[in-house]
């Protein structure tokens, strides 16, 4: 995994204003690591906070090499194309990094360590395919139910709803407040980031409840644990939610929602119902009508970027009243509405 001396430079190609390059505003938002450069061709010279709203001050570089000038020793692959598979155009790039003496960060399905591994001829170089399962879980059995904490799961109206971000927002709230508070990274973002957690798409159908029942029981002395979301009830290819819920037997629901959309981003013909059903499917589902601990939405984490400031305000009231749920964007305004009603 990373350590707090790597240098990364972020590949980003083509991709700087695109939902595709999620892994990379995750890691330029929240890494700990300092990030020197951004490598895409398109944008170099740009500023990375005009493109992305992301304030960071890393410059945008045409090539690897002027990346590898500005001590770049870890090369951390900021896309995420449709299916999770490694455009062929990419590999001479890889290569290069790794002839450099680079170490590499892939969040991407499509595995690279078997086809590389023989490339790290330096010291101290690796490559970490980070949707690789560390364990193989038991079968799960709702054991989280029986922790006495918060469980906070993150729930999405679709894919790209802003849930890991909305998650890692409220745990740097959390602690900001002094809560002790853990966060289970269930996708590559997030275990980038930590350093932890489970490639929950990687696993098994079967397993993929226990692996996420291990993960929250593992910070069973927290006070709140947070669970990163994945996918969505709505979406037709989706099918993580489901043992988010079962494995960590939720106390707390947070949903997510894109303000702007009306329908899925893809497919498109599926329409988003009204929030408060919506609700109401989430609610039922995570206590399987009162099987399990009863669990409600405690708030909602609103996607406002393609908003201005005043339809941001009038949106977030409207979803307030139509839900009777503190709602807010934890980007634009802080955690502290949706962090109150938890408390």
């Amino acid at each position: 995994m990373l350590q707090p001396t790597d240098k990364i430079a972020l590949f980003m190609e083509g991709h700087l204003n695109s939902d595709y390059g999620k892994m990379g505003f995750g890691v330029l938002r929240y890494s700990k690591n300092e990030i020197v450069a951004v490598v895409d061709t398109q944008h170099a010279g740009s500023s990375l906070e005009t493109i992305t709203g992301i304030a960071h001050s890393a410059p945008i570089v045409p090539s690897l090499e002027k990346a590898l000038e500005k001590g770049a020793n870890v090369l951390v692959l900021g896309i995420a194309p449709s299916g999770g598979r490694i455009p062929e155009n990419w590999f001479e790039l890889i290569e290069q990094a790794l002839k450099a003496g680079m170490s590499l960060v892939n969040g991407l399905h499509d595995l690279l360590g078997e086809r590389f591994q023989g490339m790290c001829t330096k010291e101290k170089q690796w490559i970490w395919d980070v949707r690789v399962p560390q364990t193989t879980p038991p079968i799960a059995t709702a054991k989280a139910a029986t922790l006495s904490n918060h469980r906070i799961l993150f729930v999405g109206t679709d894919m790209a709803a802003g849930k890991m971000t909305a998650g890692l927002e409220l745990y740097r709230w959390a602690q900001d407040q002094k809560i002790n508070i853990g966060f289970v990274a269930t996708g590559q973002i997030g275990i980038t980031l930590t350093g932890q957690g489970i490639p929950l798409d990687a696993f098994k159908v079967d397993l993929a409840c226990g692996a996420v029942e291990e993960a929250v029981l593992s910070h069973g002395e927290k006070e709140w644990i947070i669970v990163e979301g994945q996918g969505s009830l709505l979406h037709p290819g989706s099918t993580a939610t489901l043992p988010l819920m079962r494995g960590s037997c939720p106390t707390h629901l947070i949903l997510c929602h894109r303000a702007e959309k009306t329908h899925l981003k893809f497919p498109e013909h599926i329409k988003i119902p009204s929030l408060k059903e919506f609700i109401h499917l989430n609610e039922q589902l995570v206590t399987v009508c009162g099987t399990y601990p009863g669990a409600k939405v405690a708030g909602i984490a609103l996607n406002t970027s393609a908003l201005s400031e005043a339809e941001a305000l009038q949106m977030i009231e409207k979803i307030e009243r139509e839900t009777g749920c503190p709602t807010t964007d934890v980007v634009r305004y802080g955690c502290y509405k949706i962090g109150q009603a938890l408390q």
